[in-house]
C-alpha cells in the first residue's frame, strides 16, 4: 500500500516505521528543511516504549534517555505521592526530542522522508488520494495520514471548523541546558501558587530540562527569561527551588521555548475512506498531563493493527477511529481533573489515577 504521511515529528515518523512493518510503501512529507524536533524533552511511558520495541528501536531509545521516578512537591519542597498506587504508575523515560527524532528518521529511512515539502491539500480520486504540494507537485497514494500537529492542514480539510484554539491564559516555558550541580534526581514537578507548576529533570548525563507552566497567566511583560522567572518564583518558597531559579537565569534567551498552549476540540471524525488523522492533529491537548507523545505513539500501534487485521482500508480506519475517540473521551476527563487540582496532594492523587488508568488500559497491539 502506498501511504503518504504529512508531518515528520515524533508521531509521523513512528507511524511510518510502524506501517513499514506490514509492508506499506511510506513517504513522509516534512515542511521543515531538516529532520528536527521542536521542544526540549519528552516523557515516554511503557505503552510507547512497547511500540518502539516492535519497530526495533526500543534499546536505542532507552539509551538516549533518563528514567524518571516521579515525586510531586508542594511549594515548600515537601515530597508527595498518592496512596494506593504502585511505583510503576510513577515511572517513565525522559528523552531529548531532537535525538529521538534522529533515531526514528533512521528507522524509517532517510530516502523515504521529503523535506521542504509543504502540503496545501488533497483530493480523493476514485481508489486513490492525491496529495497536493504548494510547489504544484502531486503524490498519488492509497492512504493519507495527517500527523501534522495542532495546526493540521489535513484536519482542516477533513473536518472543517476544527481549528486549534488557545487554552486560554495557559503558557509554558522550557529549555534544555547543560547539566550542572542541581539535584541529579531532579524535582520533576512542583505545584505552587497562582496555578503555577514546574520543575526540572535530567534528560541524559549531560543535559537537564527545566519547565514552568501557568494557567491564567495574566499579562506577559519583559523577555521570555523574565517571564519564566516570574512564574518560577511561585514555586520557590523558603529557598526551595533556588536551583531552578538559577538554571532559568543562566539560560540564554534564545534557548528558551515559550508557548501559548493550544488544543484541538473534540472531533466527530478522525478518518475518511482513505484519510486518517493521528497524534496532535487528531487530539492535541494541553501538555500538563505529560503523555501526549506517548498517546500519539499508541495511536500508531492501533492504526497499524487495524490496517493489518482488516483488508478494507475504509473499514480499518473506522475501527481505528472508534477505538481512539473512545479512549480520548476518558483522556480529556483525566486531563481536566489534573488541571483543576487545587494543591500538590490533589495533583498527586489525580495524576496517579490518570497514569494508572493509561497504563492498565493501554491497547495490546
Amino acid at each position: 500500500m502506498r501511504t503518504v504521511i504529512v508531518g515528520g515529528g515524533l508521531v509521523g515518523l513512528t507511524t511510518a516505521a510502524s506501517l513499514g512493518l506490514i509492508g506499506h510503501e511510506v513517504t513522509v512529507l516534512e515542511q521543515a528543511p531538516a529532520v528536527r524536533a521542536a521542544g526540549a524533552g519528552i516523557g515516554l511511558w511503557p505503552n510507547a516504549l512497547r511500540e518502539f520495541d516492535r519497530i526495533g528501536i526500543g534499546a536505542a531509545v532507552r539509551a538516549l534517555g533518563n528514567g524518571i521516578d516521579t515525586w510531586f512537591h508542594d511549594a515548600a519542597g515537601r515530597p508527595i505521592r498518592a496512596d494506593g498506587y504502585d511505583a510503576s504508575d510513577h515511572r517513565f523515560l525522559l528523552v531529548p526530542r531532537p535525538a529521538l527524532n534522529i533515531v526514528l528518521a533512521d528507522a524509517v529511512g532517510r530516502d523515504r522522508i521529503r523535506l521542504d515539502a509543504h502540503v496545501s491539500g488533497y483530493t480523493e480520486d476514485g481508489p486513490e488520494v492525491v496529495v497536493h504540494l504548494a510547489d504544484g507537485a502531486e503524490l498519488r497514494a492509497d492512504l493519507l495520514i495527517g500527523a501534522d500537529g495542532v495546526h493540521s492542514r489535513v484536519r482542516a480539510q477533513l473536518a472543517p471548523g476544527s481549528e486549534a484554539a488557545p487554552h486560554a491564559g495557559h503558557y509554558a516555558w522550557r529549555a534544555l541546558v547543560p547539566a550542572g550541580d542541581e539535584r541529579p534526581g531532579g524535582t520533576v514537578l512542583t505545584v505552587g501558587r497562582d496555578r503555577t507548576r514546574g520543575g526540572y529533570a535530567r534528560v541524559s548525563d549531560g543535559q537537564t530540562m527545566w519547565m514552568v507552566n501557568q494557567f491564567e497567566a495574566g499579562p506577559l511583560t519583559g523577555g521570555k527569561r523574565d517571564r519564566a522567572l516570574d512564574r518560577a518564583r511561585n514555586l520557590a518558597e523558603a529557598g526551595w527551588h533556588d536551583d531552578l531559579l538559577r538554571m532559568i537565569a543562566d539560560t540564554p534567551e534564545e534557548a528558551i521555548l515559550e508557548n501559548q498552549i493550544m488544543f484541538v476540540p473534540p472531533l466527530q471524525r478522525w478518518t475518511g475512506e482513505r484519510v486518517a488523522l493521528i497524534g496532535d492533529a487528531a487530539h492535541g491537548l494541553s501538555p500538563h498531563i505529560s503523555a501526549g507523545g506517548t498517546l500519539g505513539v499508541e495511536d500508531a500501534g492501533v492504526l497499524r493493527a487495524s490496517l493489518d487485521a482488516e483488508p478494507d482500508t475504509a473499514k480499518a480506519l473506522l475501527r481505528y477511529e472508534a477505538a481512539r475517540i473512545a479512549r480520548f473521551e476518558e483522556v480529556r476527563e483525566h486531563s481536566a481533573a489534573v488541571e483543576l487540582a487545587a494543591d500538590a496532594a490533589e495533583f498527586a492523587q489525580r495524576y496517579a489515577a490518570f497514569s494508572h488508568w493509561m497504563l492498565t488500559t493501554a491497547p495490546a497491539v
